[in-house]
């Protein structure tokens, strides 16, 4: 097993992954940039390198500076989180070559798999279903007219090396394609480097169901079930749940589940990853989405029900070691739901909110959740994700558990900021909601209900940001970034209490050379 670990993440997946070496009795390095010298994850670790500027491509995805990071404070394996690196196969390969463990998928295994086109393929080997489209990417928007034609409207654009809905678009007519390709394409080129566009089939009232697996290097590969995570705004998602309330599940848990499996069979996959699938409401057939390559954002949920730590069993399989389970030790007990708390402003088309926390209280008892990376003052900037927290709830069933969220909820406190916790205590209380009538339009329909309920006209419902809302967001970053040095300073370390000395642990704070 490793002694050190060196986590290449910042926020709440950064402590989380520390607790887990932790309880492992591993010690933990964390990497910071200027600005969050300050920051919860930087205070957790036992050491701390800081790796540059506030900017990602001067940080957290210079891959240089980590490896440097590693080399210096001996640390033997990188943990990338989810985001930045860790479906990077150039870092995931430096790392093999500099002789440190990635604790993450093959460069081989991202390569494959990354590719949107690349993945379609795998899973058509592997006898997966996979939505009706393109295999090859689209070289221009009269060969995507054609094909949309032949396919049927509506279409989605996406982009092949995609994720996290940026370069994709939804297409309900011939005279809406021109346009919707340059978009997808432009944004694919600036958000992944690669305009390569292909084309699906949309799928009616579709539900976005994944399965999360696990495999190892001897062999082993088994799934642990489904997570709901149909409600998404922009195509992301910000609610998710396991179980899936579909009805059902348990027929189709077996069905998706024994596709996983065969695709990451396929692909010689170690580590743990995550099949994504469509869903038709209406029909229940299933198809093929796509493969991340990591740790998912919402893998609690799927903790709290089958109790497995995967981060424990991720350290443990990258150094070797089998997986402490079978297929037939994993069961689902009970429910559990998971909200992703943002600094953002629901009122005003979900618009970042950057800013001091000046008041802090979290949700406490039984069978509650919170992975946090912020804590009373923290700084959320923009030049980051607005996630503050994951609240998830655990209940015997989805009625408990949406119960014990909505108290979680309510408890929930923070102030300074705008956050999206009233958005969610509207939402476990909306009757759709309740009645787990989901899809990945459940959001839009939920937004116009609210604006009925109150006499106000609904303009946009969060999908596309208007060219107000970009002037809104351009105008703050002008201002923050006028403010020069004194939105970065920080007290020198002697001025403020040390966590290390606090809990008995020699303080280390680095810079990389």
């Amino acid at each position: 097993m490793f002694s050190k670990i060196l986590i290449a993440n910042r926020g709440e997946i950064a402590v989380r992954v520390m607790r887990a070496c932790r309880e492992m009795e591993i010690a933990t390095v964390a990497v910071y940039s200027e600005v969050d010298r300050e920051s919860l994850h930087v205070r957790f670790a036992d050491e701390a390198v800081c790796i540059g500027g506030a900017a990602s491509s001067e940080s957290y995805l210079d891959i240089g500076k980590i490896l440097d990071a590693a080399r210096v404070t001996g640390a033997e394996a990188i943990h990338p989180g989810y985001g930045f690196l860790s479906e990077n196969a150039i870092f995931s390969r430096a790392c093999r070559n500099a002789g440190i463990v990635f604790i993450g998928a093959s460069p081989e295994a991202i390569e494959l798999m990354g590719s949107k086109t690349s993945a379609r393929h795998v899973a058509q080997k592997a006898g997966a279903p996979i939505v009706p489209g393109t295999i090859e990417p689209i070289t221009s928007a009269d060969a995507a007219r054609e094909i949309a034609a032949q396919f049927g409207y509506p279409v989605m654009l996406k982009a092949a090396a995609g994720g996290g809905g940026k370069g994709m678009r939804l297409v309900a007519k011939s005279d809406e394609i021109s346009s919707a390709f340059e978009t997808a394409q432009a944004e694919a080129v600036a958000a992944f480097g690669d305009g390569s566009i292909y084309l699906e089939k949309a799928v009616a009232r579709p539900r976005h169901i994944e399965i999360q697996i696990f495999a190892d290097t001897q062999g082993n590969c088994v799934h642990l079930g489904e997570r709901e995570c149909s409600i998404q705004r922009r195509h992301q998602k910000v609610v998710e749940e396991c179980p899936s309330p579909i009805d059902g599940a348990t027929e189709l848990r077996r069905e998706m589940g024994a596709a996983a499996v065969g695709i990451a069979r396929a692909v010689g996959y170690t580590g743990a990853g995550t099949i994504e699938f469509l869903v038709s409401d209406l029909t229940h057939e299933f198809y093929f989405l796509e493969m991340n390559t990591r740790l998912q954002v919402e893998h609690p949920v799927t903790e709290m029900v089958t109790g497995f730590d995967l981060v424990r069993e991720q350290i443990a399989v990258a150094a070797g070691e089998p997986l402490s389970f079978t297929q037939d030790d994993v069961e689902m007990r009970g429910h559990a739901i998971e909200c992703r708390v943002y600094a953002e402003d629901p009122e005003n088309n979900f618009l970042p909110s950057p800013g001091k926390i000046t008041l802090w209280r979290e949700p406490t008892g039984a069978n509650v959740r919170n992975d946090s990376g912020v804590r009373l003052h923290s700084e959320v900037t923009i030049y980051y994700d607005p996630m503050i927290s994951k609240l998830a709830a655990w209940g015997r069933t989805r009625d408990e558990a949406i119960s014990t969220l909505r108290r979680a909820l309510d408890e929930y406190v923070i102030g300074g900021i705008k956050t999206t916790l009233g958005f969610f205590r509207a939402l476990v209380r909306d009757e759709e909601f309740q009645n787990a009538r989901l899809d990945t339009g459940f959001i839009e329909r939920f937004q116009k209900r609210r604006a009925q309920a109150s006499d106000t006209p609904v303009t946009n419902t969060g999908d596309e940001l208007t060219h107000r809302d970009l002037a809104v967001i351009i105008a703050a970053i002008a201002f923050t970034q006028t403010l020069g040095t004194s939105t970065t300073t920080h007290a020198p370390e002697s001025d403020t209490p040390s966590w290390w000395r606090l809990a008995g642990r020699q303080s280390l704070h680095r810079r990389t050379p």
